[in-house]
């Protein structure tokens, strides 16, 4: 791999779970790339293993799970099989994390200052006074009001939108080559959630940073990512543009996710819904993983599982035609 290349690589990334009745398959050769400053929408049900995929990544995954295959290359470089002190070091200088809740990533009895300064020191290595003013530099840049004076306050003293700008704000402390945010947005008002959104599409234009949003929600995705890759136990069913995904959807889980999604501008219908639920690590059938749930399936569906393809960039792990 050249410069040239993607920022990010993932070949084949398989993750497994021990446990004492063998080992739960959790992503089944995950494979995706992500260029600078794109922002990638991975989306799908609870238990798809999208957090997963983002953990496994960063080199956040602990024991009993673990990578059992496959590659993840970050600027051509390979950091899947890292040592941990080694994935510590990428984790927060090259690669940033923005969580659900950011009470998870925000300690209670320290200071926001504090945090921020002592992150900034040990990625920059810089001096207390530089610290602060980049600490202030960041919060202003993800829109918190008196950042300055703000600086010695507590997480409990924000409301939520602020400390996931708090948070946002840690991430971007080494300037990262690439931020993972997992639901950055689940609990939040409408209204905060889109001013989130508009601050990770920001950091890709004024950072080169490129993001993977990791989201259970559609129009989220439809509102914030380049391309999308819809995911289903352990595995990417569908990639592609978003736009062309959500307006032209090939698999049938795709179909079924945007068919339940009420029109905005035409006629009111009756939504749809995918029956049945998302198959536990451990009682996934032969075949096709959505063939128990799938309006369309036959036979080969039940036998064979489908290869991730597609021309055009837009790809889909399904035997029907089109």
């Amino acid at each position: 791999m050249t410069k040239a290349g993607p920022l990010l690589d993932v070949n084949d990334l398989t993750v497994e779970i021990a446990t004492r009745h063998g080992a739960l398959r959790v992503l089944d050769q995950v494979s995706l790339s992500l260029e600078r400053s794109e922002v990638l929408g991975v989306v799908g049900e609870s238990g798809a293993g999208k957090s997963m995929l983002g953990n496994a990544i960063a080199g956040l995954l602990e024991p009993p799970a673990s990578v059992t295959g496959g590659e993840v290359a970050l600027s051509g470089r390979r950091i899947d099989s890292l040592s941990r002190d080694a994935a510590r070091r990428v984790l927060g200088r090259e690669i940033g994390m923005v969580f659900q809740d950011p009470l998870t990533s925000l300690d209670p009895l320290f200071s926001i200052g504090d945090q921020l300064e002592e992150t900034i020191r040990v990625h920059l290595s810089v001096g207390p006074r530089e610290a602060r003013d980049t600490a202030v530099k960041l919060l202003e840049e993800t829109g918190l009001p008196a950042a300055r004076s703000r600086l010695d306050d507590y997480p409990h003293q924000f409301s939520g939108g602020m400390r996931q700008r708090v948070v946002l704000a840690l991430a971007l402390c080494a300037n990262p080559q690439l931020v993972i945010a997992d639901e950055p947005t689940t609990a939040l008002d409408v209204s905060i959630q889109a001013q989130i959104i508009r601050l990770l599409q920001r950091m890709c234009l004024d950072h080169g940073t490129a993001v993977i949003l990791i989201t259970h929600d559609m129009g989220v995705i439809a509102d914030a990512s380049e391309r999308v890759a819809v995911m289903y136990a352990g595995r990417i069913v569908e990639i592609g543009p978003t736009s062309d995904v959500i307006s032209r959807p090939r698999h049938p889980y795709t179909q079924g996710l945007m068919g339940a999604i009420p029109p905005l501008k035409r006629q009111p219908r009756r939504l749809e819904q995918i029956n049945g639920n998302m198959p536990r690590a451990d009682k996934l059938l032969g075949g096709c993983s959505f063939h128990p749930r799938c309006p369309l399936v036959f036979e080969k569906c039940r036998h064979e599982s489908p290869v991730l393809e597609g021309g055009e960039g837009h790809a889909k792990a399904c035997w029907l035609d089109g």
